[in-house]
């Protein structure tokens, strides 16, 4: 019987007609070895935040259903080009929105969990012999409401299909793989070969961008492999699962696009205000009569309106940034939380908080010295 996979290609994989039709010869070329394929795809390039930004010029604060009935549209849009390109290469295909494809969420618009897969007409149209092309980063509710999955929820949607389905599953993007820092901010990162869920999670939450911390925690919780590769050429990719590694520290990476949001006393107020408006809290620090609670801003659809709604006693700083150390037993001394505080003090930081656990240190600087700190902290604790 033929393998199913479950491909999951990201924006920037089908970012313009040209690199869809590579990707259409990438499916042909796994269809020719024999594989059944459940291809997954993100909006293409840009969309997304060009959608915000259209939501944005008319209204201050949108609703969050029109945002989710606006923002699924990138999706389709990729999912259906995606299988005219197939056609033209004789390749029998068909797309399918995430709620055709049997996805189903809790009623939580722009952040919404999968709750259950069925994977029906997936299953019927791959016994036809066709690729399936799945809309990511959405599905439906029980209430028949069209709901989001959060940024990069199209990672979520291939793993739960991938369980569904008893496939595997493979994420591409433009990098082989997950690397030790972004390419782009250290030039000398390593590709890692392995990750266990744990710290991929932590790496995805602290603000690294190659995969979802939602479908990290699916994938665990499922039992599923995720390979994430390259969509050009070959490549050994990166492998998350449960294993886990001997290396203490094994990627460091920022998050410059925060509030750090202060509040005298109990921080009570100011985390009910943030659950009434969906808004997702990173950490929460309480020491000396104060609290602080960092924000990232991508789960924030609307800053200028919820910021305003701040009671006067929470001070909101917008200059700062998290970096953060990730790997395995980071807590067994002090050594990498002193290394990573001698660290910020050799730029002449002075942390503004820091906290660490089992799998993370981290700590808040100004946000223009996030880049040097995450470059010196590789140089030093990675290499």
């Amino acid at each position: 019987m033929p393998q199913i996979v479950v491909q999951k290609f990201g924006g920037s994989s089908v970012a313009d007609a040209d690199k869809i039709r590579k990707v259409a010869a990438r499916v042909k070329a796994a269809v020719a070895q024999g594989r059944k394929l459940v291809v997954v795809v993100s909006a293409m390039g840009e969309t997304t935040d060009d959608l915000l930004g259209l939501a944005r010029q008319v209204s201050a604060d949108p609703p969050r259903r029109e945002l989710d009935m606006l923002l699924t549209c990138g999706e389709r849009i990729s999912m259906a080009l995606l299988s005219m390109a197939l056609h033209e290469l004789q390749v029998p295909a068909i797309s399918f929105t995430g709620s055709q494809s049997g996805i189903i969420t809790d009623d939580t618009h722009s952040q919404a969990r999968i709750v259950e897969v069925r994977p029906a007409r997936i299953e019927e149209e791959l016994a036809r012999g066709k690729v399936v092309i799945v809309a990511g980063y959405q599905g439906v509710s029980r209430h028949r409401e069209v709901t989001t999955l959060g940024r990069g929820g199209s990672d979520t949607t291939a793993v739960a299909l991938a369980a569904a389905l008893g496939a595997d599953c493979e994420i591409y993007s433009d990098v082989d793989g997950v690397f030790s820092a972004d390419p782009r901010v250290v030039p000398s990162a390593k590709k890692l070969e392995a990750l266990s869920f744990d710290e991929m999670q932590e790496l995805a939450s602290a603000g690294a961008k190659v995969l979802n911390a939602q479908a990290v925690d699916f994938a665990r919780e499922k039992g599923i492999t995720i390979h994430a590769r390259t969509t050009h050429g070959a490549g050994t990719g990166t492998a998350i699962s449960a294993v886990t590694s001997s290396a203490r520290v094994k990627g460091v990476t920022s998050d410059r696009e925060v509030w750090v949001l202060s509040t005298a006393g109990t921080p009570d107020e100011l985390l009910s205000l943030l659950d009434a408006h969906d808004v997702k809290g990173r950490t929460l620090v309480v020491s000396g009569g104060r609290s602080l609670v960092v924000v990232p801003l991508q789960d924030v659809h609307a800053p200028a309106p919820l910021r305003a709604k701040f009671p006067a006693s929470v001070q909101v700083f917008d200059e700062l940034a998290t970096v953060t150390c990730v790997g395995a037993g980071l807590d067994a001394d002090w050594s990498i939380c002193l290394e990573v505080l001698a660290a910020a003090r050799a730029l002449g930081l002075e942390p503004t908080a820091t906290w660490s656990s089992a799998l993370q240190v981290s700590v808040v600087v100004p946000r223009a010295s996030a880049v040097a700190l995450t470059q010196r902290l590789h140089q030093t604790l990675i290499g």
